[in-house]
């Protein structure tokens, strides 16, 4: 990958895109910003070599601070801006990116260092998973304390990720919420000491980079569509199951699996790693 974004430093390893958000002084989600993120989330719609993308920031003490405050002087030349066009226009210009970039074919995760505020925050919870710096992350949905409310999408995605209530505390309280209690709330997946953010991380994405081709989105749309309801989820995990099995990669796997000694006794015991030797 060409680093062709002033505010972004992208670089792609086996199948996983890393993006670095660089926007100094504080990462502001403001138009240049936005910009980019909107051109690299339309090169990824339709590249099929990339299955994940990993974002990240240059700045330790930010990772994105909030959308900028000076839009508020002038309205008109925030909605104006022509970000995802072709989404739904009765959304604003971050609406549109955050849908953009929750819509992505590849898994999205995030490593959160420092602080992530309001537009921030809610770039963060549009993507698929969150990793958080124990000692060094927090979140906060602090647009209530200055009259508005979340602006980028928070209202939609907070619900699902730490149900109603939560969500309701963390918008209408507008406290900093630090790792460890985002990670019990269900804010990010997991908060982990910053030594072993980058580490946690890595390993993971280039696991989903590696999964049998389809496996991934066939799975986030399963899950996607099971929090419509559980009847519409087991529906569609059906219809996606029927369509892998009929994949050759899923037969040569279970295969390999059983001669491997997948339901054997002492296979089973350590299947994990029986499964990740013949991947």
């Amino acid at each position: 990958m060409t680093d062709a974004y002033s505010t972004l430093k992208t670089s792609l390893t086996s199948g996983v895109a890393h993006v670095v958000i660089d926007n100094p002084p504080i990462n502001l989600l403001d138009a240049a910003l936005m910009t980019d993120l909107d051109r690299f989330a339309d090169a990824m719609s339709g590249d099929h070599d990339i299955r994940v993308i990993v974002f990240d920031s240059a700045d330790p003490d930010f990772f994105v601070a909030h959308g900028d405050m000076t839009t508020a002087e002038d309205p008109s030349t925030f909605v104006a801006l022509p970000i995802a066009l072709e989404r739904d226009q009765s959304l604003n210009p971050m609406m549109r990116l955050h849908e953009r970039i929750r819509s992505l074919p590849q898994i999205t995760i995030a490593k959160l260092r420092g602080l992530a505020r309001g537009g921030g925050a809610e770039l963060l919870s549009a993507m698929d998973m969150r990793f958080a710096s124990l000692e060094r992350a927090g979140m906060a949905q602090m647009e209530c304390r200055l009259g508005i409310i979340p602006g980028a999408g928070g209202t939609a995605y907070l619900p699902g990720l730490v149900g109603r209530a939560r969500a309701l505390e963390i918008i209408l309280g507008g406290q900093l919420i630090d790792a460890a209690t985002a990670e019990r709330i269900g804010w990010v997946n997991r908060a982990v000491p910053d030594t072993e953010l980058d580490h946690v991380v890595d390993t993971l994405a280039v696991r989903i980079a590696t999964l049998p081709s389809g496996a991934a989105r066939a799975a986030t749309e399963a899950v996607d569509a099971a929090v419509e309801s559980t009847t519409h989820g087991l529906r569609k995990a059906n219809e996606l199951l029927n369509e892998l099995f009929g994949e050759s990669a899923a037969a040569r796997l279970v295969e390999a699996a059983l001669a491997a000694g997948a339901q054997t006794r002492d296979g089973e015991r350590h299947l994990e790693a029986l499964v990740d030797k013949i991947t």
